[in-house]
């Protein structure tokens, strides 16, 4: 992997961009993008390091390995596009839905393809970034792209039939922790917090809370037994959600998705 180009800059091929550069596993002189709205991709350009190109074909003819970080419905339209160009390249696909065998009918002969579902949290180091097992790309080609996005967090390979499920769960899951961080720091701001206080108290308790899971590895049931005392504060408050269906929440959340 010489060059690395994106094919579309949105939110999660910014995150992912900016990762890369900010771990210095790849040099932003070997970064490109292109994206029909070139002013709004001028200004990502600058602020991340990345190389713009004018127009996809540009794009393709210039690197060797390809990101697919359009919306879904544009794919077909891009491949159309550069079909002439795509044989011989690699190409690493985050767009939701298109899967290896999705891509084994569209793409030409000689494109190599990696399905992977990151999440944004990979802008500072700790995304997960699922690799779909089925894949087409050489031994050594396979490594480098799973350097590359190791540098930006958890790397996981998935079967296929769970790539859905566990995209969903990383991919979306970062906007309902979100809500959680949010509501929290309104309860504080309620009872006196500045609310940047608030964020910042908060978002580091999350952070905490999941780092201690990941080291120990133990049953998150066991660590919040752990914090709740027999007729303590914390009982309290883990009542109050059960009795707001907290945790049947958090599942509808996902078959909300899962079914839609």
């Amino acid at each position: 992997m010489k060059k690395l180009g994106f094919i579309g800059m949105g939110n999660m091929a910014q995150a992912l961009a900016t990762g890369f550069i900010k771990s210095g596993s790849i040099e932003k002189a070997d970064v490109f993008a292109y994206a029909p709205h070139q002013d709004k991709l001028q200004k990502n350009a600058q602020r991340i390091g990345f190389t713009p190109c004018a127009g996809l074909s540009e794009l393709a003819k210039t690197c060797d390995t390809l990101v697919m970080a359009c919306k879904p419905y544009q794919i077909e339209d891009v491949i159309a596009e550069i079909k002439d160009v795509l044989p011989g390249k690699a190409l690493v696909s985050i767009a939701a839905g298109w899967d290896f065998a999705r891509y084994e009918k569209a793409l030409p002969n000689g494109v190599r393809v990696q399905f992977v579902m990151p999440n944004t949290p990979a802008m500072v180091g700790e995304g997960v970034l699922l690799f779909e097992e089925t894949n087409s790309l050489k031994a050594d080609e396979r490594k480098a792209i799973w350097n590359l996005f190791s540098s930006v967090g958890l790397t996981v390979e998935l079967p296929s039939s769970l790539m859905g499920i566990g995209g969903t769960v990383t991919g979306c899951g970062p906007a309902f922790v979100d809500l959680f961080l949010e509501a929290y720091a309104d309860a504080a701001v309620k009872y006196g917090m500045k609310r940047a206080d608030a964020y910042r108290l908060i978002s580091q308790m999350v952070l905490g809370s999941a780092k201690l899971q990941l080291a120990t590895g133990e049953h998150p049931g066991v660590l919040k037994d752990n914090v709740c005392s027999p007729a303590g504060t914390t009982i309290c408050g883990v009542t109050a959600l059960e009795e707001q269906g907290f945790r049947n929440a958090c599942i509808k959340s996902i078959e909300a998705i899962m079914n839609k």
